[in-house]
């Protein structure tokens, strides 16, 4: 497996590699940055002594378990060691099958067999492996009898993917291709819907779909209908509107995704996902038999496949995340054996990992249980199971983390590049798409500049069945992308824009209005001046450079003007790459000779963190420079904030009230700051104006914007 330093990019370096981290995701260990000032203030430290990792005996033990009968007398029983060693070689170790819900007599009376993974010589295991050999076509599906064989006109699936206008869809297509979209506004419920259509024509169907009350009004297959009613009878407010543009297949960006509305999207996206897994198997198993039935003579001739089996994508975080989907997955589909359950239960389980309820919620909520961010998994639905770690073209749903993937995918500079079973992807799922922006965002923009590609190789493809416009390489206008965040970033509009390609239209939902952090925290005990400074750059590619001039020109100088009351400064900078800058530029430029600072990013180890936590409370470290993302994955509770500087705003307008609100806070509660005597100052531009508005709020975005004045203080 490649070495964990393929996974940095732009955010940093990803934070698993494959095993469990027992609910904390650790911070990478590097080269640790020294100043002269810094240096001459602290006196030499021991440095502590990195723990050595012991080399686990688990795997060594699990490979001998159940051999010492035959170890203790090989030379009493040669037959049956003959024979039982024949009968390890002609059996493959993937291929044992371990059902649930076993009869207690088949319990009883079977040895349990454990499941083996490859080893690796430095101890590690890819506990995801999967030694399954590539099946051909299957029809092990089974078919709804109460379904009718008459197809539904009314219905998404047959409109979109079965049999679309050849005209409209043609039509569509040719626009996407000119980038020519019409665009429509719209506000339902409280939430604001701004709908993309391929073509400039005014005259086209602008309508949003009809919309549903309840899983009755959704074509669903006929073993859903009863389950989905069950678990949710009625759709509340934001149901309303999301269902019926999710099972019109129309691409989705929402942007209002939160902890509590978190279970209802995922149990929307498992349902829609297995509904439309179920559509399509049933339509090749009945032309199967209608086949089989006419004969070589039969003139029918059905398209109805793709490329490859895989049909749904899940994107996800963390193996935690994981274990949520395919729970959901299961409720709604209730298979009698799940194959493979336990040993997915003991590569993406960790019950012990949790954390105390003063940590945030949606903190707890990502990395709550198994956080590790390296997985990639297959499922496949057989006659009445669900088998985990299938072979992913024998898979129908893949779920995976961007690295994970991207590394199952291989690197195209090994000439080891494998992505014909992303060829036929019909919907794909991105859920907690603003934590995935935290890791590595490079990863997912490969995985979709990989998807619906033209295989290389056949793959036991029947081509005679396979749809037309898969052969005319037009599968990435047929895709569904459903995206799930929390909220809205230029990196999230740039990938909805660029492979939001359905010919059915794009969709960007978002709340009608933000009040804002600011009003959030004024209604709160802590009172605090807030200052928001904006600097001019005449472009997007300009900006980095501007802040720092304006950081330099307008911020320094006021914190060495008083040096000795610089004590408590936060500054808070959420890019590593501006990090270093404004940390060199301490450490080196003459202007901040008289200040000390400390610095904590992703990249340094918990001892250092603490350390430079500990110096900036007791005064040793007058400043204190904190990035976003190491915020994100550790959410510290630093003591002694007199003051917050931002270099920039965080996506997240929740750290905005947590580092003013919770840290300020914090300081008047320990008597550390006099009530209404902190204070924070933020720089922006205008093109910061999306996480301008989630901090401000949408009434005040535009006249900070736009207005000749430069400084705006709220109190």
């Amino acid at each position: 497996m490649p070495s964990k330093s393929k996974g940095a990019g732009r955010r940093g370096p990803p934070q698993g590699k494959g095993g469990k981290t027992k609910g904390k995701t650790p911070f990478r260990s590097g080269r640790r940055f020294d100043t002269g000032r810094v240096a001459d203030i602290e006196e030499v430290e021991n440095e502590e002594s990195e723990e050595e990792q012991l080399p686990s005996d688990e795997a060594s033990e699990d490979d001998g378990s159940g051999s010492e009968d035959e170890q203790e007398q090989p030379t009493s029983r040669p037959y049956f060691a003959l024979m039982q060693s024949l009968s390890k070689e002609s059996v493959p170790r993937a291929k044992r099958r371990k059902l649930d819900h076993q009869p207690e007599e088949v319990k009883s009376s079977t040895k349990p067999e454990q499941e083996t993974e490859p080893a690796s010589e430095d101890g590690d295991r890819d506990i995801d492996h999967v030694d399954d050999p590539e099946e051909g076509p299957e029809d092990d599906i089974v078919v709804d009898d109460d379904d009718e064989d008459i197809p539904n006109s009314s219905d998404p699936f047959e409109t979109h993917f079965v049999s679309p206008d050849p005209d409209v869809s043609q039509k569509r297509i040719k626009a996407i291709e000119a980038n020519e979209y019409s665009q429509l506004n719209s506000e339902h419920n409280g939430w604001r819907l701004i709908r993309n259509l391929p073509g400039k024509d005014s005259a086209q169907s602008t309508s949003l779909p009809p919309p549903i009350s309840g899983p009755s009004g959704l074509n669903l297959k006929h073993r859903l209908v009863e389950t989905a009613s069950r678990k949710g009878p009625t759709f509340d407010k934001l149901e309303q509107v999301l269902y019926p543009l999710t099972f019109a297949y129309n691409d989705i960006l929402f942007c209002g995704r939160t902890t509590k509305n978190a279970e209802d999207l995922r149990r929307m996206a498992c349902l829609h996902s297995v509904n439309h897994i179920f559509k399509t198997r049933d339509r090749v198993i009945k032309n199967n038999a209608k086949l089989a039935r006419e004969g070589e003579t039969s003139d029918f001739e059905p398209r109805d496949q793709g490329f490859a089996r895989p049909k749904v994508l899940m994107i996800l975080p963390t193996r935690n995340s994981a274990v949520k989907m395919v729970n959901t997955i299961c409720s709604l589909c209730e298979p009698e054996q799940q194959e493979n359950r336990k040993r997915f239960d003991d590569s993406y389980l960790d019950k012990e990992a949790t954390f105390s309820a003063d940590r945030p919620e949606d903190f707890r909520e990502l990395f709550e249980g198994n956080d590790d961010d390296m997985f990639r998994i297959g499922v496949k639905f057989t006659r009445k199971t669900i088998k985990y770690f299938a072979q992913f073209y024998n898979s129908d749903i893949l779920i995976a983390s961007p690295l994970g993937l991207r590394m199952a995918i291989g690197s195209e500079e090994d000439k080891k590049v494998d992505f014909d079973f992303l060829s036929s992807v019909e919907v794909v799922v991105v859920d907690q798409a603003d934590a995935l922006l935290m890791q590595n965002w490079e990863h997912v923009e490969y995985i979709f500049d990989h998807l619906n590609r033209q295989p290389r190789e056949a793959h036991d493809c029947d081509f005679s069945r396979v749809r037309e416009w898969y052969l005319d390489s037009h599968a990435r206008n047929f895709r569904q992308t459903l995206v799930f965040s929390a909220f809205h970033t230029p990196e999230l509009a740039e990938l909805h824009r660029r492979h939001g390609t359905n010919w059915a239209g794009r969709v960007r939902v978002q709340p009608a209005a933000y009040s804002g952090a600011v009003e959030e925290l004024s209604s709160s005990l802590v009172k605090a001046k807030q200052t928001f400074s904006r600097f001019e750059a005449p472009s997007i590619a300009a900006e980095p450079d501007a802040r720092f001039e304006y950081f330099t020109s307008a911020v320094v100088p006021a914190l060495t003007k008083r040096a000795r009351d610089a004590n408590g400064t936060l500054i808070f900078i959420p890019s590593y790459l501006d990090f270093v800058r404004v940390r060199n530029y301490f450490s080196s430029s003459p202007a901040c000779a008289s200040l000390t600072f400390g610095a904590i990013s992703e990249y340094i180890d918990v001892p250092e963190a603490s350390r430079a936590r500990s110096h900036f409370v007791n005064g040793r470290h007058q400043v204190l420079l904190y990035t976003e993302r190491a915020h994100h994955f550790r959410r510290y509770a630093l003591r002694g904030v007199r003051r917050v500087v931002m270099y920039g705003l965080p996506d997240n307008p929740t750290f905005y009230k947590e580092i003013v609100g919770g840290y300020l806070g914090r300081s008047e509660r320990d008597l550390n700051l006099e009530p209404g005597r902190g204070s924070v100052r933020v720089l922006f531009s205008r093109f910061d104006v999306l996480k301008l508005e989630r901090v401000v709020g949408s009434k005040r975005v535009a006249r900070m914007v736009r207005e000749r004045g430069d400084t705006f203080d709220f109190i």
